[in-house]
């Protein structure tokens, strides 16, 4: 053990490096599961691409209004659905909008939670996500950290929860809680309304929205929107059974994302448990080809 470091002593390490054929084989065991990891994250871009054009589709560009108003048959979407949708439009103070909708905002889709706790009042394996752990464009979360490494106040949130981030909102950082736990106060949490999740998820991550936020941000060096300027957002308002049948068909994309996230997080710690075993000598090559096949 060490009590200090200079780094003119690292050079003079000695270190066990196993034979150049067993370093190719370890490459491949965990180059193979980087590749599961990389199937999942273009997998999950995929699905969130599938749910933010159908949102797009119904419910900013109106296509099945226009295809009935053309009297044709909404591409893609079964009869049922197609009833859903009236075949004229009306002008509205935010332009034309599908008729009997109504012109509404977007705190009429979902409720912002202020629900505080201290860290250290909850379990300490409780997941806590920052900032930091939210990737840029996309709503799968799939890092966090632990309560037990948080400071200060930080605010509860629920799996299905929308989570957006507050602090220069320009940085486009809006995602899906794929679990119970605490979050920065930097971020909005936004409950959805039974049957908005769609709609919520699909108006809070778009760029008009964050556009929006943007310009009513507060602060020079650290712009700061609001749920008071979030929830002033005015959006067209369908019928709820009209949202429940995007929920019908986002819900299952969502869990997919979200078995998907867990997936590669579990293919991760595999990863990292390996290697050093694998340098050590601890684990031997057949076994962990073994181990590495196995997973999911």
């Amino acid at each position: 053990m060490f009590d200090s470091l200079r780094c003119a002593d690292v050079p003079r390490f000695e270190l066990p490096i196993p034979p150049l054929g067993e370093q190719r084989a370890i490459a491949h065991i965990l180059g193979t599961l980087d590749d599961k990891i990389e199937l999942n994250r273009r997998t999950n871009e995929t699905l969130e691409a599938m749910a933010r054009a159908l949102f797009k589709s119904w419910f900013v560009d109106f296509d099945p209004v226009r295809a009935k108003a053309a009297g044709k048959q909404p591409s893609g979407m079964d009869a049922a659905t197609a009833a859903l949708f009236p075949s004229e439009f009306v002008e509205s103070e935010i332009g034309e909008i599908p008729k009997g909708w109504q012109v509404a905002l977007i705190g009429d889709v979902g409720a912002c939670i202020r629900d505080g706790v201290d860290p250290a009042a909850v379990p300490p394996d409780t997941p806590y996500i920052g900032l930091e752990h939210m990737p840029q464009r996309s709503i799968a979360l799939g890092a966090w950290s632990r309560a037990a490494a948080a400071q200060s106040q930080k605010a509860r949130y629920k799996q299905g929860d929308v989570l957006f981030g507050k602090l220069r909102p320009y940085f486009h950082k809006v995602g899906i809680a794929p679990n119970d736990g605490v979050c920065s106060t930097d971020i909005v949490v936004v409950r959805p309304y039974p049957d908005r999740l769609g709609l919520a998820l699909g108006h809070l991550s778009s760029s008009e929205f964050i556009a929006f936020t943007n310009a009513g941000s507060e602060g020079t060096r650290m712009p700061r929107t609001s749920w008071t300027r979030m929830s002033s957002y005015p959006i067209a308002l369908p019928e709820a059974s009209t949202s429940a049948a995007l929920d019908r068909h986002v819900l299952p994309l969502v869990a997919e994302i979200r078995a998907s996230l867990f997936e590669a997080a579990q293919l991760a710690t595999l990863r990292d448990a390996l290697l050093p075993r694998l340098l050590s000598g601890e684990l031997r090559i057949p076994d962990a080809e073994r181990i590495a096949a196995s997973a999911p």
